[in-house]
């Protein structure tokens, strides 16, 4: 976690945009971000970054410094650091990049969560790289507490109760709507109705992605997620 000591004063980012792609996946809590980024990881084979798993995942480590400060803030429903979850994504991305160096340099993420506030988008792009976009999943309020209870019967989170879920919304709407409007304005939100069944919110995301990063790009992605799983198979 040596990177929190100089992100406060990073203005270079430390990845080119001609390297990798950075779509920033947003929508309230239970939009169904995760479960999209799954089938998205599962087809194109993009990486799939969940700041949410990684603040948990942190915490949970034993000897971690900022395990206290993580639960205090995910309990309260309010949000972590910038410092610290930048820098778990950019380790994260580091990760998966020198796994994957020698059979794909170029790696396309999608980085589910993030940024919660605009000046965690401003500084993700000073920082560490700039994002293509923004993937927008759009849901009204009730369908969302709707969902949130109901995986709170089996999920086992501390945050999936109805106290802790109103919170998430009143910090979603007023601090995480500002940074959708701020990409928006600049022509980089591609925005899906997150009301319909999850086929058709595939359907829907595939189309924006294909329209946003090119037909071309998805196909190549298609074809080096079908190599990978042959050459996993031939290991095997």
């Amino acid at each position: 976690m040596s990177t929190i000591d100089n992100l406060k004063d990073r203005t270079t980012p430390v990845f080119s945009p001609d390297d990798v792609t950075v779509i920033f996946v947003l929508g309230g809590p239970g939009a169904g971000k995760g479960t999209q980024c799954a089938r998205l990881v599962e087809r194109y084979g993009f990486a799939h970054l969940s700041a949410g798993d990684l603040l948990r995942a942190e915490q949970a480590r034993p000897d971690s410094e900022f395990g206290g400060l993580i639960r205090e803030y995910i309990r309260d429903g309010r949000i972590v650091p910038m410092e610290v979850t930048i820098a778990l994504l950019e380790a994260a991305m580091r990760e998966v990049l020198e796994a994957a160096a020698a059979a794909a340099p170029r790696g396309i993420f999608l980085i589910d969560g993030f940024p919660r506030k605009l000046d965690q988008a401003r500084k993700f792009e000073e920082a560490v790289v700039p994002a293509r976009f923004a993937l927008f999943y759009d849901c009204p309020e009730p369908e969302l507490e709707r969902r949130l209870l109901r995986r709170g019967q089996t999920s086992g989170r501390e945050d999936d109760n109805a106290d802790s879920i109103r919170k998430r919304f009143r910090t979603f709407a007023d601090t995480s709507m500002p940074v959708v409007d701020y990409y928006a304005a600049q022509g980089r939100v591609l925005h899906v109705d997150a009301t319909a069944a999850p086929d058709a919110v595939f359907d829907a995301t595939r189309d924006g992605l294909a329209e946003r990063l090119g037909q071309d790009a998805l196909d190549a992605a298609l074809a080096a997620a079908a190599a990978a799983e042959g050459r996993e198979q031939a290991r095997e």
